[in-house]
């Protein structure tokens, strides 16, 4: 047996035996893909967390991730392969920081993106993702003031979409995602000039790309979620398609659409965070139960409402 299947069928046996559904992030390592029961985006995991009837939820992705399905899950075991997996974006915005925020704009509505701490989540009035962020603040009434956080892309983005000038933007970003930059993105697509180009709204080249595509200058770009990414990639035809997010969603890509030549903006646009997670610590967490995930229930309480109010949008 290949070192692959042998990896494969280990990880089934000790799933069977922990009663454990396996939900990877689109970002994880292709192997870490290959093995899970579900693979997808923040939205769609959070979604297939809270319908899951599993007593334990193995969450191969990064923190935040894991608290959300625990937010959701109160009574089930929510266990992540890495307990350091964290996440740049989350990290720039704390719980402290939104409360002095709030304080300075008493009324504004907080919409929360999905990449933040459960205590972040608890002092939000309704979190989104990347895939519904635009619908979310869209339902708020125009007269709202709204308090977007922490990723000043995908702000820029929800403003222009919106055509609201009342939505302030938290200056937050991810790593990986703002390093990926308009001059890659000009240099790449000057050199594949039919190429369709796939851009991830937390690019630090998504607000240069959309107004480069409203100038005419970049008709071929679309601004998508991961999962976005996924629907649009089955009705590409053939060619080349170049893709500005983390380099992990070329496996997806390239599964659900093998005729076509899915190439990264940025071939280092890697998380470090997402990769922690590998056939050994995933095999060390459905054998020995590490690292279950825990969220105070006061917390969790006031952050549910908030990703409830999340997952009703875009259904």
């Amino acid at each position: 047996m290949s070192r692959k299947l042998e990896f494969a069928s280990e990880v089934r046996r000790l799933a069977t035996e922990r009663e454990a559904v396996i939900l990877a992030h689109n970002y994880q390592s292709p192997e870490i893909q290959d093995v899970a029961d579900h693979v997808g985006d923040s939205l769609a995991l959070a979604r297939l967390a809270a319908a899951s009837s599993a007593h334990t939820i193995v969450l191969a992705g990064v923190w935040f991730m894991a608290e959300t399905a625990k937010i959701l899950c109160p009574e089930r075991t929510v266990l992540i392969p890495s307990r350091d997996a964290g996440c740049s974006l989350a990290d720039s915005i704390t719980a402290a920081q939104l409360r002095e925020w709030k304080a300075q704009h008493p009324g504004a509505v907080v919409v929360a993106y999905v990449n933040t701490s459960a205590e972040v989540k608890a002092e939000s009035d309704v979190c989104c993702t990347s895939a519904n962020a635009v619908e979310i603040v869209s339902a708020i009434p125009a007269e709202c003031e709204v308090l977007f956080l922490p990723d000043q892309f995908l702000g820029a983005h929800v403003r222009r979409e919106t055509g609201r000038d009342n939505v302030q933007v938290w200056m937050g970003e991810c790593h990986v995602h703002a390093g990926i930059s308009p001059q890659e993105l000009r240099r790449k697509a000057a050199a594949q000039p039919n190429a369709p180009l796939f851009i991830h709204p937390e690019c630090g080249c998504a607000t240069p790309a959309l107004w480069q595509a409203g100038a005419g200058e970049l008709p071929r770009a679309r601004i998508l979620s991961t999962g976005g990414m996924l629907t649009a990639a089955r009705s590409v035809s053939s060619g080349s398609v170049l893709v500005a997010t983390e380099t992990g969603m070329l496996h997806q890509l390239r599964k659900a659409n093998a005729a076509v030549s899915w190439e990264p903006v940025n071939e280092h646009a890697v998380c470090r965070y997402m990769k922690m997670t590998t056939p050994e610590t995933l095999l060390r967490c459905l054998r020995d139960g590490t690292h279950e995930v825990f969220v105070e229930p006061d917390v969790a309480n006031r952050a549910r409402r908030a990703v409830e109010a999340m997952l009703t949008v875009g259904a």
